[in-house]
């Protein structure tokens, strides 16, 4: 009997050594493939790790070459942090060109106590870029046609005048509408309007205190679109916009140079903080925009671009050159096509600032406003082909501001004639 426990307890011992060993082999498998370099298996597991890669890369890739980063870092557990995802520089030559352009544009603005003006400056050139608009959307819609958009941002301008909504969300409904039907095919103008007053609705809510309600966006219609097609809309807006709704917006880069060029040199942080411009002079120059906008044309320009344009036409090239850092090779051809837009505000005369019940006197001006602006539109369509022949500059409107002889220049922003 003892012999029998004693083989017994023997044979229990080898039993456990065997599977002892062939539960460690694994573990000791995998370190080896870890550590030693010439194991077969390490090239399927680098194409693996590769393959990895490339599928982290998709989502912060942007299809557009033009708009695209040459390399990106993505902390994996596979690499460490700092290590950089090289991406074939021949193909992507032109926008590494194009992002090294825009970061080289010194930064107009003053010291910050807040913040670096350089690393501000930087981000908000960057966010641009982030925007993509598709500059040839109406190509998706076959049904649709340029007067179409016109009409329709021309009709949300005076929505906005009607319930005293103010200028940036005028501009980030625009945005949110040129960008979703960049996103879509196919779209028939009888859904055109519901797009446009969702995309109101949304901007309402981001940026006023106090948004007009539903049934206010859903009456203005009048009866063309329900509270429940405007709820649905909106989903599938911010869906197709992918969440992304805070652009910079064309009245925002305005706001950012006028206030550059009326500030002091030793300036505090209040005066950087709150506008130092003068009202009458943002509303000439953003009805010049508000003409610009409701054309089709305008998306073949950055938002900045446009800006700098604009003040261009009612300044000086040095003014524009300070405070946004183009050079006239940057915003030459923009100036080109608004001098149509300009010529037919001068037939008119430039608009005066409006006055609004309930409305603090310091933010009359970023109130949206509604004009005459199809009329001016199809005046200014008249117009081009002349200027085309003519091949003459734009001329200023009489009564705004225009740059004084070299000799006569003072230390302002703008120069009042």
């Amino acid at each position: 009997m003892p012999r029998k426990r004693s083989d017994q307890a023997g044979n229990k011992a080898t039993k456990a050594e065997e599977s002892s060993d062939l539960s460690t082999h694994p573990r000791k498998r995998k370190a080896n493939v870890a550590i030693c370099l010439q194991d077969p298996d390490e090239e399927i597991a680098e194409i693996q790790a590769t393959k990895k890669r490339e599928h982290e890369i998709e989502p912060f890739w942007n299809s557009n070459p033009d708009l695209s980063s040459p390399s990106r870092l993505l902390p994996t557990p596979d690499k460490e942090v700092d290590e950089v995802v090289p991406i074939d520089s021949c193909s992507h030559a032109h926008s590494e060109s194009r992002s090294m352009w825009l970061f080289n544009r010194s930064s107009p603005l003053p010291v910050l106590s807040w913040a670096s003006q350089n690393d501000v400056w930087k981000n908000m050139i960057r966010k641009e870029e982030m925007y993509v608009k598709d500059k040839r959307f109406m190509q998706r819609h076959p049904l649709l046609q340029p007067k179409m958009r016109a009409i329709l941002l021309d009709w949300l301008m005076e929505v906005c005048e009607v319930y005293k909504l103010h200028r940036e969300t005028f501009y980030l409904a625009q945005d949110f509408f040129d960008r979703f039907m960049g996103t879509q095919q196919n779209v028939v103008k009888t859904r055109l309007q519901l797009i446009g007053i969702s995309a109101l609705f949304i901007a309402a809510k981001l940026e006023e205190i106090y948004p007009p309600k539903l049934h206010q966006f859903a009456h203005v219609t009048d009866g063309a679109c329900t509270e429940e097609e405007i709820n649905d809309m909106e989903l599938v807006i911010m869906k197709a916009l992918k969440w992304s709704l805070s652009p910079l917006t064309l009245v925002a880069w305005l706001n950012v140079y006028l206030q550059i060029a009326y500030l002091n040199l030793n300036c505090n942080e209040q005066e950087v903080l709150l506008p130092q411009y003068p009202q009458e002079t943002f509303v000439q120059v953003i009805e010049l925009i508000d003409l610009c906008v409701l054309d089709i044309g305008c998306l073949e320009f950055a938002y900045s671009v446009l800006a700098a344009s604009a003040l261009c036409h009612f300044s000086s090239y040095e003014l524009m050159q300070r405070v946004s850092g183009y050079n006239w090779s940057d915003i030459g051809e923009c100036m080109k096509w608004m001098s149509p837009f300009l010529l037919a505000i001068k037939e008119v005369g430039s608009s005066k600032l409006k006055f609004f019940k309930a409305i603090a006197q310091e933010d009359m001006h970023n109130i949206q406003t509604h004009s005459n602006y199809l009329d001016l539109l199809d005046k200014a369509e008249m117009k081009r082909p002349l200027l085309a022949e003519e091949n003459c500059n734009s001329p200023v409107p009489s009564g705004v501001l225009t740059p004084p002889h070299s000799s006569k220049k003072q230390n302002l922003g703008l120069y009042a004639s």
